[in-house]
């Protein structure tokens, strides 16, 4: 089965564009971007707390890299239930960083604040196939 998303090009002045799309946590719409270059998907720490129902986030003792930093602090949730089009995903674990520099950038430029970036790990699980042109992300299950 194929899934497919739309996808919204957010242009980020003159540096190039994010991919933007819907997804629900726990029957919430939620925005996410989606990141060939993550080397997984991760959730902000301060957003989340929105969509959460009974889970509950342990503190990690690694740091994690990328997204504009050297290193920073991260903790573990499992996601009852994250859609993406017509993909379900049940207990989801993924990390959850800290994404306020990336959420205050959105704010000034006028976009919507992401819960979080789509990466690797769920883009390769599920064959992912970015449509530039007709602005689509599919997946398949």
């Amino acid at each position: 089965m194929v899934t497919t998303i739309p996808i919204r090009f957010l242009q980020i002045e003159n540096e190039g564009y994010h991919l933007l799309i819907k997804i629900k946590i726990n029957r919430k719409v939620a925005f996410a971007i989606v990141d060939t270059g993550a080397s997984r998907s991760v959730f902000d720490s301060n957003q989340i707390v929105k969509y959460l129902k009974n889970e509950n986030v342990v503190e990690h003792d690694k740091l994690s890299t990328g997204l504009g930093t050297n290193s920073m602090k991260s903790s573990i949730v499992v996601l009852k239930h994250l859609v993406l089009g017509d993909l379900q995903l049940k207990n989801f674990e993924s990390v959850l960083l800290d994404l306020t520099h990336v959420n205050e950038t959105y704010r000034m430029l006028g976009f919507p604040e992401i819960v979080g970036v789509i990466g690797g790990d769920i883009l390769f699980q599920y064959q992912s196939n970015i449509d530039y042109k007709n602005g689509i992300l599919k997946l398949r299950s």
